[in-house]
């Protein structure tokens, strides 16, 4: 049994291709353009294999992605972004800024349902200590009502011609634990399996907003996926440092 993100790191952006990956990126753009940043230094934290870092740098920002899977980190060198990114190896819950305060920090895309409740408040004293005055934070969570109703304790898979996956989820009180199987097809046909465990943590919305604002973070929208009002699977979480 592998880390998180280990194999699925090299299959991670494909197979969530139907997220859409450009309208996400847009919508959390036109987010921190309403909170007053258009520009500037940008922190990716969770950045994965950088879809939203190499988003941001189109943007005109310079971006940091922190992660802690090496091979999340790897494949996200490998896609590239030119010479407006640079990608740390850090968990996320010791992110340093480098070479001033940011102007905007991401944590999107479910990387705070990896930390414990308890290390919440830490996590966001840290993320405020890394932006100037007026920064915006934009983080995500998949929702309480997502991970206890519809992930709980079911099972998922998917079969694809190069990849076929499975996800065995068990609801464990305030967290889900998750373990995914990989098949990936290699070049003479056979499959090769791997098999990653996953811990991801349920988050309730009164918590994270007394948690950020206890923080320094004054909350100014909290929102469901690109600003539906009716989604119930993820939230948004609107902030700008005071």
């Amino acid at each position: 049994m592998n880390g998180a993100y280990s194999a699925l790191a090299g299959w991670f952006e494909y197979l969530n291709a139907d997220c859409d990956y450009e309208k996400w990126s847009q919508y959390l753009y036109e987010r921190a353009r309403a909170l007053g940043v258009c520009c500037g230094r940008a922190i990716d934290i969770g950045c994965g294999s950088g879809a939203f870092t190499r988003a941001f740098a189109a943007r005109g920002f310079e971006v940091t992605g922190y992660d802690n899977s090496p091979a999340m980190l790897a494949k996200a060198e490998q896609l590239g972004a030119g010479g407006r990114v640079r990608y740390v190896l850090a968990d996320a819950r010791k992110v340093r800024v480098l070479g001033g305060r940011a102007d905007l920090a991401l944590c999107v895309n479910d990387c705070l349902n990896y930390i414990p409740p308890q290390d919440v408040p830490a996590f966001f004293a840290r993320v405020h200590g890394c932006l100037r005055r007026g920064g915006a934070f934009l983080f995500d969570v998949s929702s309480a009502y997502k991970l206890r109703e519809v992930v709980a304790s079911n099972t998922f898979c998917e079969d694809r011609e190069e990849v076929a996956w499975m996800w065995f989820n068990a609801l464990q009180g305030d967290r889900v634990e998750m373990d995914v199987t990989l098949f990936v097809r290699g070049e003479d046909g056979r499959f090769t399996r791997s098999d990653e465990h996953h811990v991801q943590y349920i988050h309730e919305r009164e918590d994270l907003v007394a948690a950020a604002e206890g923080a320094g973070f004054c909350v100014r929208a909290v929102e469901g996926a690109f600003g539906d009002p009716s989604d119930k699977m993820r939230e948004n979480y609107l902030c700008v440092r005071a």
